[in-house]
């Protein structure tokens, strides 16, 4: 969507830390005059954030995390605002970016780390995503639940079968509430289809998708949803950091050597949908399975190979998305062939 922002010889800076209920705003202004408000987080709270804004009558910086659905509304409608441009960061960003003013924890000083960090750091603006991929997005969420909810419910299920002490009436209430969780996510499943059939650009990223082996159709729409939002001009490498499947390392000297792990300082939908496609590729792709094995040959813990799995995964769907090519493990791991010889040896 283009916009018209006026050529003023100045702007403000302003940053925006979101909750559920509330917005604590902060506002670097000319000659570093600083003003805080709060607003609720609503469709009114919003109306009243941008009339305070357009009375300042010069181009506004703003930026702000992700915080999914709590932050989503209030991007959308700060994008559609004359006069303003947005950025949506990473969290793990901002957190990084406020150690080193050393602040408090709180709203306020949340809102004015924003504050500054758009006033100091390079500028990148966030792109409104479309209405399907919204649409997609949030199915893809809601899907997400409902397979925790079935999963929940299977448990109890095997659990009342398991004992001669359930009535017959609380089996079959479990097994009707089974029954119409499945035909919910079936029909959840198929709307979500429909999305990506009616976009050109959806059907061919989940036919690239599902010619991993690991991913069929449905991990394929749930990979999807979490990958549809994201800025086309996003590297590999902040894919892997928003996914929050990046290493996080711990040395100092000699002493000091702590396990490697995976920050998780992202996205979980997104890292939960690669999971079960991650442990059926070891399982079903040579190259893949070769690359587990010989993290496991340099004494990766089982855990700790999954996720370099995991986010070799990612790497791979990056690729293909890019290139618009099937996925092929050769290109993914192409010297993988050595180092499975060198364990079978």
């Amino acid at each position: 969507m283009n916009k018209l922002i006026a050529a003023t010889p100045s702007k403000i800076f302003c940053g925006i830390d979101v909750s559920a209920r509330s917005l604590a705003v902060a506002l670097i202004e000319p000659e570093h005059a600083v003003s805080q408000r709060e607003f609720a987080n609503s469709a009114s709270g919003h109306k009243a954030l941008l009339g305070w804004l357009g009375k300042h009558n010069v181009l506004v910086r703003v930026t702000l995390e992700a915080t999914g659905i709590y932050s989503l509304d209030l991007a959308l409608a700060l994008d559609a605002a004359a006069q303003i441009e947005v950025a949506v960061l990473n969290p793990k960003l901002a957190n990084r970016f406020a150690q080193t003013l050393c602040r408090s924890k709180t709203d306020k000083a949340d809102a004015m780390v924003l504050a500054e960090y758009g006033q100091r750091m390079p500028f990148t603006a966030w792109q409104r995503p479309g209405v399907n991929q919204l649409r997609l997005r949030t199915l893809g969420r809601h899907i997400a639940s409902l397979v925790v909810e079935q999963a929940s419910l299977k448990n109890r299920l095997h659990n009342a079968e398991s004992t001669a002490t359930m009535p017959r009436v609380v089996l079959l209430d479990l097994k009707q509430a089974q029954a119409a969780l499945l035909r919910r996510l079936a029909k959840m499943r198929r709307e979500a289809m429909k999305l990506v059939q009616a976009e050109e650009l959806l059907r061919q990223r989940f036919a690239l998708l599902v010619s991993i082996p690991g991913i069929a159709e449905i991990s394929a729409l749930h990979i999807l949803s979490e990958l549809v939002l994201l800025a086309p001009g996003m590297t590999v490498r902040q894919w892997v950091a928003y996914s929050g499947l990046d290493p996080v390392h711990h040395v100092s000297g000699t002493s000091v050597h702590k396990p490697s792990h995976i920050s998780r300082a992202g996205n979980r939908y997104l890292r939960r949908a690669l999971y079960m496609p991650t442990l059926s590729a070891v399982r079903h792709d040579p190259h893949i399975r070769g690359f587990y094995l010989a993290l496991r040959q340099r004494h990766k813990t089982g855990l700790q190979a999954l996720m370099a799995v995991e986010r070799k995964l990612l790497h791979a769907i990056y690729g293909i998305f890019k290139s618009g090519h099937p996925y092929d493990g050769k290109l993914l791991l192409p010297n993988i062939r050595l180092e499975v010889e060198s364990i079978a040896g």
